[in-house]
């Protein structure tokens, strides 16, 4: 099986370096000794690396005087000095945008790998966005199917990377009686709820990673600890969605007739949200495990209490929270 490549430096290649002072016939002889050679970088003392691709060298030289003109000359005339350079350990997807985002005269250069500082090698473009093919074939496989979300495989290497970072808030959010809704309406109008709650996180958690744990079960884990007004946005913005999937009966009584978890025929509440939050803010977390313990622990107040609410671990002893109802 191919491996899969996540960091920028795992696909660089050596590349021929050079100083600024280095005549442009000795890169010429470069280029012809290697057909396949795309470019060479050119390192300044202080080791600032700059790029000089095949393509842009041809240009200047094969103009009508421009062989004449630069061949007994520095290469420093014709480098490109603002080439796009980026940390062997930069995602290949984060670096993949940068480098499309450049102009149509720069779109095609290669991108130089730093390690350290230093120059550590260039990636070609077709090599980049091969790699970014790769990743999205192999992220497609771990996503849900019903919302398009990523599934527990990789929210499991989030949460790990999450447990490194010096702030963090995970947000395990659910719905409450869904099972009763789903019994009520049918699959069809529990997959249509399932996949308007995605669709209504997905506009809150824009610059945030968001996954779904499966069923009515979602986790957004965020890198800073300013959750509340997130939260409060969601938990408003839900309630007012969710008209939408009830009938005018149902929702004048507030209460859907169904089997609640005792086995006991009766009316239970409507659908409502639960977010539950844990964070390092008062507490630091070594191991991931401890997370969805802490996670469980306040699941358990958030059901416990009607409505759509949310409530973060600082809180729960306080017992303070969000609570917002239809």
């Amino acid at each position: 099986m191919r491996k899969m490549y996540t960091k920028i430096g795992e696909i660089a290649e050596s590349i021929p370096s050079v100083t600024p002072d280095t005549k442009c016939g000795f890169v010429n002889g470069l280029f012809k000794q290697n057909p396949k050679l795309e470019g060479v970088a050119v390192v300044e003392g202080n080791g600032h690396p700059q790029l000089l691709m095949r393509s842009r060298f041809y240009q200047k030289i094969g103009t009508q005087y421009g062989y004449n003109l630069y061949m007994g000359r520095p290469v420093r005339l014709v480098v490109n000095n603002q080439p796009l350079v980026v940390d062997y350990e930069d995602p290949i997807t984060e670096v993949s945008i940068q480098a499309m985002n450049r102009s149509d005269e720069d779109l095609y250069e290669g991108v130089i790998v730093t390690k350290d500082g230093s120059l550590y090698g260039a990636v070609s473009i077709r090599s980049l966005l091969l790699a970014v093919a790769d990743i999205r074939a192999e992220m497609a496989i771990f996503m849900n199917p019903l919302t398009g979300l990523p599934g527990n495989r990789i929210i499991e290497d989030r949460l790990h990377q999450s447990v490194q970072q010096e702030f963090f808030s995970v947000l395990y959010i659910d719905l409450d009686h869904f099972k009763t809704y789903n019994d009520s309406y049918g699959f069809k109008m529990g997959d249509e709820l399932i996949q308007a709650t995605a669709n209504l996180l997905r506009r809150y958690f824009t610059d945030d990673f968001l996954g779904h744990i499966g069923g009515d079960d979602f986790i957004a884990i965020l890198s800073h600890h300013d959750f509340e007004p997130i939260c409060q946005q969601v938990l408003v913005e839900f309630e007012k969605q969710k008209l939408e999937f009830y009938n005018e009966e149902d929702w004048r009584n507030q209460y859907v007739m169904g089997e609640s978890r005792d086995g006991v025929y009766a009316a239970i509440p409507l659908t409502s949200l639960s977010i539950a939050v844990v964070t390092n803010r008062v507490r630091a977390y070594k191991h991931v495990d401890e997370i969805v313990e802490e996670a469980t622990r306040i699941k358990k107040i958030c059901k416990s209490t009607p409505g759509s609410v949310s409530y973060a671990d600082h809180e729960v002893s306080q017992d303070a929270g969000m609570q917002v109802q239809s």
